[in-house]
């Protein structure tokens, strides 16, 4: 399980939002209801007055949009149309921020002057285009030796997808459809337009950080005639007594990861992936996902999974050591399988928290399970969040500070041979089951150079002795070889399939 940590929340951490509007108070005791709408219809009024007169000063003042250091970059990208004028391209340059400032403002006026807030907060942002703040003008590279969206800090929204080739789809055709996939991933990334989308769905937003990620699952290589390249890691995972697996939603041929820090941005890549699949591959699951949105914190800091426990502070960061030994494959791989070189294999699990049940614990037993205080994530054993875990400390009644079956110790690395790898994930809410319970949790990601030497031993720990698990199903599962990146002009898994 893992949220993003401290240092990976602070590269994405975005401007804080302003307060919310105050609630509206209740009618006062003792007015009949009528002088109540009375008042309520005149103050309506009155605001929608000054909205309107604050709206016609506005205009008259913003006869250019703001320049300077802060000003939107010319050039293309996903907000620009052939054939447009440059002030109707300029126009689009309004930032989510003050889009949602002039939204809020308006909000105020009510319900009842709606029509009118609509207008001034149209007319202010035509007449008043800002650029766009960080959070929606932060990219990341698709090319690359590695591929984007696994040491990455994982954004607000996540989308993932599992494809199975088509019946009587060849190596060629999955060949052109990485091709098609690969050229589209790189325009959405960098901002641009992708050839053929008119889809207008993120016209006015930057690339807000995002990330598309391409693996292949152990059947693909034998639809595409490739089985003597198959990788010995992509052998199947073993089963744990904690699996509810759900066939229909694990594993596949292909496998997608969506990342970005704008709802409409991960969703327009991957309503686009999904039409240039055509006739090649089929949908075979998808699931949704979130994280903290950047700036919603007073300080950066480490996220929270749905159990409200801070996650992820182990994480090995890119910046150790021996970051890309236990993530990366070898890039001077040789043999069968020297396609992986500067890849990664990623574990895939859906898992649903049994949030009731852990919500009828007390804090004291929630924290001694975890091995970590719910307040601030400091370990039992003392300091603070980074306070390196003491698994051998003990309590003055002689017990141990961090208890046997603690998630942290069970999971350590210091308790499964140095078995470590990198866990980037998205919550999930899915509603609510029958018995009213609610279907959420973790779309668990395990980024490792080799699953037998990183997720498979950590799982048969916690497996038989972790008091966590008690809490938690596994319900859907998948192993994908990740392939590395490649140069401007390849496309994502072109050593396999023309090597």
């Amino acid at each position: 399980m893992t949220e993003r940590s401290q240092d990976e929340e602070k590269t994405s951490q975005g401007p804080q939002a302003g307060k919310a509007p105050q609630a509206p108070q209740a009618p006062q005791a003792g007015k009949p209801a009528e002088a109540v709408k009375s008042a309520k219809a005149a103050k309506v009024g009155k605001a929608v007055k000054e909205a309107k007169a604050s709206t016609a000063a506005g205009t008259a003042a913003a006869t250019k949009p703001a320049g300077g250091a802060g000003a939107a970059k010319t050039g293309p990208g996903r907000g620009e149309q052939p054939g447009r004028p440059a002030q109707a391209r300029a126009a689009n340059g309004v930032s989510r921020r003050r889009l949602l400032g002039t939204a809020g403002a308006a909000g105020a006026v009510g319900l009842v002057a709606g029509g009118a807030a609509g207008a001034v907060a149209a007319e202010t942002v035509r007449k008043d285009p800002a650029p766009l703040n960080g959070v929606g003008s932060a990219s990341r590279a698709f090319h690359g030796v590695h591929q984007a969206g696994i040491a990455d800090p994982a954004q607000t929204c996540g989308h993932m997808a599992a494809f199975d080739l088509a019946p009587g789809a060849d190596r060629k055709a999955a060949a052109a459809l990485l091709r098609r996939w690969s050229a589209t991933a790189a325009d959405l990334m960098a901002g641009r337009t992708p050839q053929g989308d008119d889809s207008g769905v993120a016209l006015d937003a930057g690339p807000c950080s995002l990330t598309v990620t391409f693996g292949f699952g152990r059947t693909f290589f034998d639809r595409t005639g490739l089985a003597s390249k198959r990788p010995a890691a992509l052998e199947p995972l073993p089963a744990f007594t904690a699996d509810a697996l759900d066939p229909k939603r694990s594993e596949g041929d292909l496998w997608v990861q969506i990342g970005a820090d704008d709802a409409l941005v991960a969703f327009h890549a991957l309503r686009l992936l999904q039409q240039q699949a055509g006739s090649a591959a089929r949908l075979r699951w998808q699931m949704n996902g979130f994280n903290r949105t950047p700036g919603a914190t007073a300080q950066p800091m480490t996220a929270r999974n749905l159990m409200g426990q801070v996650d992820g502070t182990n994480n090995p960061k890119p910046s150790d050591p021996r970051f890309a030994g236990h993530v990366y494959v070898p890039e001077d791989r040789g043999g069968a399988d020297a396609w992986m070189a500067g890849g990664s294999y990623a574990v895939v699990r859906r898992i649903r928290m049994l949030l009731d049940s852990w919500d009828n614990l007390s804090l004291e037993r929630q924290e001694k399970v975890i091995g970590r205080r719910k307040s601030d994530g400091a370990p039992l054993s003392g300091g603070t969040e980074t306070t390196p875990v003491d698994l051998n400390k003990f309590r003055e009644d002689g017990s141990l500070a961090i208890a046997g079956d603690a998630h942290v110790r069970v999971a350590s690395p210091a308790s499964n041979r140095g078995a470590t790898m990198l866990r980037r994930a998205f919550s999930y809410h899915d509603g609510f089951l029958d018995d009213g319970a609610p279907d959420a949790g973790l779309l668990f990601v395990a980024w490792q150079a080799d699953p037998l030497k990183g997720f498979v031993p950590v799982q048969r720990k916690l497996d038989r002795g972790d008091g966590l698990s008690r809490f938690l199903r596994h319900e859907s599962s998948g192993l994908y070889a990740v392939p590395g990146g490649c140069a401007p002009g390849e496309y994502v898994g072109q050593r396999l399939l023309e090597g």
